[in-house]
């Protein structure tokens, strides 16, 4: 029990702490981890009467956190880069509809590698960011 409350506030300030393209990483890495364990899911055997409770509830949460990156698209600032990540993300939320209530695996797996892509170019991007910070500190740029 205490150990639990050790990793919840270390989660906590993991949150409180991070920059917003951190935090976009770590939204990118909730959705990913839902989709997959969604994905688990439809591994289950038919006659497991969690099965559908598990799938229902971890595509619900992919779906919330995919509202969530929507929701912190600025418009104003990302031009047509935002426009299309918008229309994306709802391309997402169309296809994790379409695998709960039909209770497919196929959409749940296509849209945890488009996502996938997205979160390894953002996480790129974070990179390059620090390593050009870095630079310019130590007058290398």
């Amino acid at each position: 029990m205490l150990a639990s409350g050790y990793v919840r506030a270390y989660r906590t300030n993991t949150i409180l702490t991070a920059s917003p393209g951190q935090l976009v990483l770590m939204l990118y890495d909730g959705a990913l981890k839902a989709l997959r364990l969604a994905r688990e899911g439809f591994a289950r055997p038919e006659d497991d009467f969690r099965r559908i409770e598990v799938i229902n509830q971890e595509l619900q949460k992919a779906q919330l956190i995919i509202n969530e990156l929507q929701s912190g698209l600025n418009f104003e600032a990302g031009g047509e880069m935002a426009q299309s990540l918008n229309r994306l993300y709802d391309y997402h939320n169309r296809r994790l509809l379409e695998a709960n209530l039909r209770k497919q695996v196929a959409p749940v797996i296509e849209v945890e590698g488009l996502l996938r892509e997205l979160r390894d170019a953002w996480a790129e991007m974070l990179m390059k960011q620090e390593s050009d910070a870095r630079d310019c500190l130590h007058g290398v740029a």
